[in-house]
Protein backbone atom coordinates (compact mmCIF):
# COMPACT_ATOMS: atom_id res chain seq x y z
CA UNK A 1 0.00 0.00 0.00
CA UNK A 2 1.30 3.69 -0.76
CA UNK A 3 1.87 6.31 1.77
CA UNK A 4 -0.87 8.87 1.56
CA UNK A 5 -0.70 12.50 3.05
CA UNK A 6 -4.76 12.78 3.57
CA UNK A 7 -6.96 13.60 6.23
CA UNK A 8 -7.45 11.07 9.16
CA UNK A 9 -10.64 10.51 7.61
CA UNK A 10 -9.53 10.04 4.10
CA UNK A 11 -6.99 7.35 5.00
CA UNK A 12 -9.25 5.37 7.30
CA UNK A 13 -11.37 5.37 3.75
CA UNK A 14 -8.32 4.30 1.69
CA UNK A 15 -7.48 1.58 3.74
CA UNK A 16 -10.78 0.35 3.92
CA UNK A 17 -11.24 0.08 0.19
CA UNK A 18 -7.93 -1.75 -0.12
CA UNK A 19 -9.51 -4.26 1.40
CA UNK A 20 -13.03 -4.25 0.33
CA UNK A 21 -11.83 -3.42 -3.30
CA UNK A 22 -8.76 -6.00 -3.65
CA UNK A 23 -9.30 -6.67 -7.60
CA UNK A 24 -9.62 -4.32 -10.26
CA UNK A 25 -13.17 -3.02 -11.71
CA UNK A 26 -16.41 -2.76 -10.24
CA UNK A 27 -17.11 -5.12 -6.57
CA UNK A 28 -20.69 -5.36 -5.30
CA UNK A 29 -20.91 -4.82 -1.76
CA UNK A 30 -22.99 -5.93 0.77
CA UNK A 31 -25.26 -3.53 -0.03
CA UNK A 32 -27.54 -3.73 -3.25
CA UNK A 33 -26.63 -0.61 -5.11
CA UNK A 34 -23.39 0.14 -3.87
CA UNK A 35 -20.05 -0.98 -5.73
CA UNK A 36 -16.58 -0.34 -5.13
CA UNK A 37 -14.61 0.74 -7.93
CA UNK A 38 -10.89 -0.08 -8.31
CA UNK A 39 -7.89 0.55 -11.06
CA UNK A 40 -4.08 -0.29 -11.06
CA UNK A 41 -3.36 1.85 -14.29
CA UNK A 42 -4.00 4.99 -16.33
CA UNK A 43 -7.07 4.95 -18.70
CA UNK A 44 -7.17 7.60 -21.04
CA UNK A 45 -10.88 8.77 -23.10
CA UNK A 46 -13.28 5.80 -22.21
CA UNK A 47 -16.32 6.15 -23.26
CA UNK A 48 -18.56 5.24 -20.29
CA UNK A 49 -22.40 5.65 -19.68
CA UNK A 50 -23.42 5.99 -16.08
CA UNK A 51 -26.31 5.65 -14.65
CA UNK A 52 -27.77 7.91 -11.69
CA UNK A 53 -25.69 7.69 -8.97
CA UNK A 54 -22.97 9.01 -6.61
CA UNK A 55 -19.18 8.77 -6.84
CA UNK A 56 -16.66 9.26 -4.36
CA UNK A 57 -13.42 9.08 -5.32
CA UNK A 58 -10.92 8.06 -2.33
CA UNK A 59 -7.96 7.73 -3.73
CA UNK A 60 -6.83 8.96 -7.79
CA UNK A 61 -8.67 11.17 -9.92
CA UNK A 62 -11.10 10.90 -12.30
CA UNK A 63 -12.11 13.20 -15.21
CA UNK A 64 -15.81 13.25 -16.93
CA UNK A 65 -16.10 15.00 -20.34
CA UNK A 66 -19.33 16.02 -21.61
CA UNK A 67 -19.62 18.27 -24.27
CA UNK A 68 -16.97 20.79 -23.80
CA UNK A 69 -17.42 20.61 -20.07
CA UNK A 70 -15.11 18.85 -17.63
CA UNK A 71 -15.82 17.32 -14.55
CA UNK A 72 -12.95 16.90 -11.87
CA UNK A 73 -13.93 14.14 -9.38
CA UNK A 74 -11.27 13.09 -6.64
CA UNK A 75 -10.22 13.03 -3.22
CA UNK A 76 -11.65 16.52 -2.95
CA UNK A 77 -14.77 16.43 -5.18
CA UNK A 78 -17.56 13.92 -5.87
CA UNK A 79 -19.99 13.60 -9.03
CA UNK A 80 -22.89 13.55 -8.84
CA UNK A 81 -25.28 12.08 -11.86
CA UNK A 82 -29.38 12.87 -11.56
CA UNK A 83 -29.86 11.40 -15.28
CA UNK A 84 -28.29 7.97 -17.07
CA UNK A 85 -25.82 10.00 -19.34
CA UNK A 86 -22.91 8.44 -21.44
CA UNK A 87 -19.86 10.96 -21.32
CA UNK A 88 -15.91 10.01 -22.12
CA UNK A 89 -13.85 9.62 -18.62
CA UNK A 90 -10.07 9.35 -18.00
CA UNK A 91 -8.65 8.10 -14.97
CA UNK A 92 -5.60 8.66 -13.12
CA UNK A 93 -4.18 5.91 -11.33
CA UNK A 94 -1.15 3.36 -10.90
CA UNK A 95 0.05 0.09 -9.65
CA UNK A 96 1.51 1.73 -6.88
CA UNK A 97 -1.77 4.14 -5.57
CA UNK A 98 -4.59 2.90 -7.55
CA UNK A 99 -7.79 4.35 -8.02
CA UNK A 100 -10.13 4.27 -5.34
CA UNK A 101 -14.06 4.89 -4.98
CA UNK A 102 -17.67 4.04 -4.12
CA UNK A 103 -20.62 4.65 -6.40
CA UNK A 104 -23.95 4.41 -5.23
CA UNK A 105 -26.66 3.99 -7.06
CA UNK A 106 -29.66 7.17 -6.84
CA UNK A 107 -32.74 5.62 -5.22
CA UNK A 108 -35.50 7.88 -6.82
CA UNK A 109 -38.08 7.31 -4.80
CA UNK A 110 -36.17 7.64 -1.31
CA UNK A 111 -34.24 11.00 -3.08
CA UNK A 112 -37.99 12.30 -3.78
CA UNK A 113 -39.04 11.86 -0.29
CA UNK A 114 -35.88 13.41 0.89
CA UNK A 115 -36.56 16.64 -1.54
CA UNK A 116 -40.49 16.98 -0.37
CA UNK A 117 -38.66 17.60 3.22
CA UNK A 118 -36.81 20.48 1.97
CA UNK A 119 -37.56 23.69 0.98
CA UNK A 120 -37.50 24.51 -2.53
CA UNK A 121 -37.11 28.09 -2.98
CA UNK A 122 -33.62 27.83 -3.79
CA UNK A 123 -33.98 25.03 -6.19
CA UNK A 124 -35.88 26.75 -8.35
CA UNK A 125 -33.69 29.43 -8.94
CA UNK A 126 -30.72 27.22 -10.73
CA UNK A 127 -30.48 25.77 -14.09
CA UNK A 128 -30.53 22.15 -13.21
CA UNK A 129 -27.90 19.71 -14.69
CA UNK A 130 -27.36 16.45 -15.29
CA UNK A 131 -24.22 15.85 -14.08
CA UNK A 132 -22.11 17.86 -10.97
CA UNK A 133 -18.89 17.78 -10.02
CA UNK A 134 -19.26 19.37 -6.05
CA UNK A 135 -16.44 20.07 -3.22
CA UNK A 136 -16.35 17.17 -0.65
CA UNK A 137 -17.15 18.50 2.28
CA UNK A 138 -15.94 16.95 6.16
CA UNK A 139 -20.15 15.59 6.78
CA UNK A 140 -19.85 13.71 3.28
CA UNK A 141 -16.45 12.16 4.39
CA UNK A 142 -17.77 11.20 7.89
CA UNK A 143 -20.73 9.82 6.34
CA UNK A 144 -18.38 7.90 3.29
CA UNK A 145 -16.36 6.49 6.18
CA UNK A 146 -19.19 5.27 7.73
CA UNK A 147 -20.60 3.68 5.21
CA UNK A 148 -17.52 1.64 4.44
CA UNK A 149 -17.04 0.75 8.11
CA UNK A 150 -20.59 -0.73 8.34
CA UNK A 151 -19.95 -2.91 4.45
CA UNK A 152 -17.30 -4.79 6.18
CA UNK A 153 -20.02 -6.73 8.40
CA UNK A 154 -23.12 -8.27 6.69
CA UNK A 155 -24.69 -7.23 10.15
CA UNK A 156 -23.66 -3.84 9.92
CA UNK A 157 -24.38 -3.14 5.99
CA UNK A 158 -28.25 -4.70 6.55
CA UNK A 159 -28.94 -2.76 10.20
CA UNK A 160 -26.80 0.48 9.17
CA UNK A 161 -26.43 0.84 5.54
CA UNK A 162 -29.62 1.94 4.12
CA UNK A 163 -29.82 4.90 6.55
CA UNK A 164 -26.38 5.97 5.84
CA UNK A 165 -26.76 6.03 2.36
CA UNK A 166 -30.03 8.20 3.01
CA UNK A 167 -28.21 10.20 4.83
CA UNK A 168 -25.23 10.99 1.82
CA UNK A 169 -28.35 11.66 -0.23
CA UNK A 170 -29.41 14.22 1.92
CA UNK A 171 -25.70 15.37 2.43
CA UNK A 172 -25.65 15.36 -1.39
CA UNK A 173 -29.01 17.81 -1.59
CA UNK A 174 -28.02 20.02 1.06
CA UNK A 175 -24.79 20.49 -0.50
CA UNK A 176 -22.78 23.31 -1.71
CA UNK A 177 -24.35 22.65 -4.98
CA UNK A 178 -27.23 21.76 -3.47
CA UNK A 179 -29.56 23.69 -5.10
CA UNK A 180 -28.74 22.99 -8.34
CA UNK A 181 -28.58 19.02 -7.61
CA UNK A 182 -32.34 19.17 -5.99
CA UNK A 183 -33.84 21.02 -8.87
CA UNK A 184 -32.05 17.72 -11.15
CA UNK A 185 -32.79 15.49 -8.45
CA UNK A 186 -36.74 16.56 -8.71
CA UNK A 187 -37.25 16.86 -12.32
CA UNK A 188 -38.94 19.99 -11.70
CA UNK A 189 -40.04 22.05 -15.36
CA UNK A 190 -38.53 21.44 -18.53
CA UNK A 191 -35.43 19.53 -17.50
CA UNK A 192 -37.86 16.83 -15.70
CA UNK A 193 -39.50 16.30 -19.17
CA UNK A 194 -35.60 15.36 -20.47
CA UNK A 195 -35.18 13.40 -17.57
CA UNK A 196 -38.43 11.55 -18.22
CA UNK A 197 -37.18 10.76 -22.02
CA UNK A 198 -33.66 9.54 -20.59
CA UNK A 199 -35.39 7.08 -18.75
CA UNK A 200 -37.42 5.91 -21.38
CA UNK A 201 -34.72 5.62 -23.75
CA UNK A 202 -32.63 4.14 -21.11
CA UNK A 203 -35.23 1.62 -20.57
CA UNK A 204 -36.09 0.76 -24.03
CA UNK A 205 -33.10 1.18 -26.16
CA UNK A 206 -33.60 -1.64 -27.89
CA UNK A 207 -37.09 -1.05 -29.20
CA UNK A 208 -37.67 1.28 -32.21
CA UNK A 209 -37.27 4.77 -30.97
CA UNK A 210 -38.28 7.89 -32.77
CA UNK A 211 -37.40 11.32 -31.88
CA UNK A 212 -40.66 12.63 -32.51
CA UNK A 213 -42.82 10.74 -30.49
CA UNK A 214 -40.04 11.23 -27.46
CA UNK A 215 -41.03 14.42 -27.73
CA UNK A 216 -44.71 13.90 -28.03
CA UNK A 217 -44.37 11.90 -24.94
CA UNK A 218 -42.82 14.58 -22.82
CA UNK A 219 -45.15 17.16 -24.45
CA UNK A 220 -42.97 19.00 -26.17
CA UNK A 221 -42.42 19.57 -29.90
CA UNK A 222 -39.41 18.37 -31.63
CA UNK A 223 -37.51 21.80 -32.08
CA UNK A 224 -38.03 22.80 -28.15
CA UNK A 225 -37.28 19.19 -27.60
CA UNK A 226 -33.79 19.19 -29.40
CA UNK A 227 -32.57 22.07 -27.83
CA UNK A 228 -33.47 20.89 -24.27
CA UNK A 229 -32.20 17.50 -24.84
CA UNK A 230 -28.82 18.70 -25.78
CA UNK A 231 -28.38 20.91 -23.08
CA UNK A 232 -28.70 18.26 -20.70
CA UNK A 233 -26.93 15.66 -22.56
CA UNK A 234 -24.39 17.81 -24.70
CA UNK A 235 -25.89 15.71 -27.77
CA UNK A 236 -28.52 15.04 -30.05
CA UNK A 237 -31.15 12.13 -29.11
CA UNK A 238 -30.06 10.14 -31.83
CA UNK A 239 -26.56 9.84 -30.56
CA UNK A 240 -27.71 9.53 -27.15
CA UNK A 241 -29.61 6.37 -27.94
CA UNK A 242 -27.04 5.19 -30.26
CA UNK A 243 -24.28 5.53 -27.93
CA UNK A 244 -26.68 4.04 -24.81
CA UNK A 245 -27.24 0.68 -27.82
CA UNK A 246 -23.37 0.94 -28.33
CA UNK A 247 -22.61 0.61 -24.68
CA UNK A 248 -25.34 -2.56 -23.62
CA UNK A 249 -24.30 -4.08 -26.82
CA UNK A 250 -20.54 -4.20 -25.58
CA UNK A 251 -21.65 -5.10 -21.93
CA UNK A 252 -23.42 -8.37 -23.86
CA UNK A 253 -20.58 -9.36 -25.96
CA UNK A 254 -18.60 -9.21 -22.77
CA UNK A 255 -20.51 -10.49 -19.51
CA UNK A 256 -22.80 -13.09 -22.51
CA UNK A 257 -20.02 -14.06 -25.06
CA UNK A 258 -22.70 -13.11 -27.62
CA UNK A 259 -21.14 -12.72 -31.26
CA UNK A 260 -21.22 -9.18 -32.35
CA UNK A 261 -24.07 -9.19 -34.93
CA UNK A 262 -26.45 -11.27 -32.31
CA UNK A 263 -25.46 -8.08 -29.45
CA UNK A 264 -26.55 -5.79 -32.40
CA UNK A 265 -29.86 -7.45 -32.88
CA UNK A 266 -30.57 -7.68 -29.40
CA UNK A 267 -30.09 -3.68 -28.86
CA UNK A 268 -31.73 -3.13 -32.05
CA UNK A 269 -29.56 -3.01 -34.83
CA UNK A 270 -31.50 -4.68 -38.26
CA UNK A 271 -28.18 -4.41 -40.21
CA UNK A 272 -24.72 -5.86 -38.40
CA UNK A 273 -22.13 -4.33 -40.72
CA UNK A 274 -23.66 -1.21 -39.57
CA UNK A 275 -22.97 -1.83 -36.03
CA UNK A 276 -19.56 -2.62 -36.70
CA UNK A 277 -18.73 0.71 -38.27
CA UNK A 278 -20.71 2.55 -35.56
CA UNK A 279 -19.35 0.60 -32.47
CA UNK A 280 -15.48 0.87 -34.49
CA UNK A 281 -16.33 4.56 -34.70
CA UNK A 282 -17.24 5.25 -31.25
CA UNK A 283 -15.08 2.89 -29.23
CA UNK A 284 -11.76 3.30 -31.35
CA UNK A 285 -11.24 -0.42 -32.30
CA UNK A 286 -13.93 -3.21 -33.72
CA UNK A 287 -16.30 -5.29 -31.33
CA UNK A 288 -14.06 -8.59 -31.43
CA UNK A 289 -10.96 -6.29 -31.16
CA UNK A 290 -13.02 -4.26 -27.80
CA UNK A 291 -14.45 -7.32 -26.60
CA UNK A 292 -10.70 -9.47 -26.18
CA UNK A 293 -8.70 -6.60 -24.82
CA UNK A 294 -11.78 -5.97 -22.10
CA UNK A 295 -11.63 -9.96 -21.07
CA UNK A 296 -7.97 -10.41 -21.08
CA UNK A 297 -7.65 -6.72 -18.54
CA UNK A 298 -10.61 -8.15 -16.79
CA UNK A 299 -9.41 -11.46 -16.12
CA UNK A 300 -9.37 -11.80 -12.70
CA UNK A 301 -13.40 -10.51 -12.23
CA UNK A 302 -16.06 -12.68 -12.31
CA UNK A 303 -19.10 -12.41 -15.02
CA UNK A 304 -21.17 -10.01 -12.80
CA UNK A 305 -18.21 -7.44 -12.41
CA UNK A 306 -17.35 -8.07 -16.08
CA UNK A 307 -20.72 -6.59 -16.47
CA UNK A 308 -20.92 -3.91 -13.99
CA UNK A 309 -17.33 -2.92 -15.61
CA UNK A 310 -18.70 -2.16 -19.11
CA UNK A 311 -20.65 -0.67 -18.78
CA UNK A 312 -19.91 1.81 -16.38
CA UNK A 313 -15.83 1.83 -16.06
Amino acid sequence: MAAHTGSPTQERMIERLYRLAPHEGYTQSLLEGVRFMRSNRPLKHTPVLYEPSIVIVCQGRKRGYLGDEVYLYDALHYLVLSVPLPFTSETEASPEEPLLAISIRLDMAMVAELVLLLDQEDARSVPPRGMISTPLGVPMSDATLRLLEALASPMEAQVLGPDIVREICYRVLVGEQGGSVRAALAQQGQFGRIAKALHRIHADYAEPLEVGRLASEVGMSPAVFHVHFKAVTQTSPLQYIKSTRLHQARMLMIRDGLPAAAAAARVGYESASQFSREFKRFFGRPPGEEVREMKASLALLPPERVANLAVSH
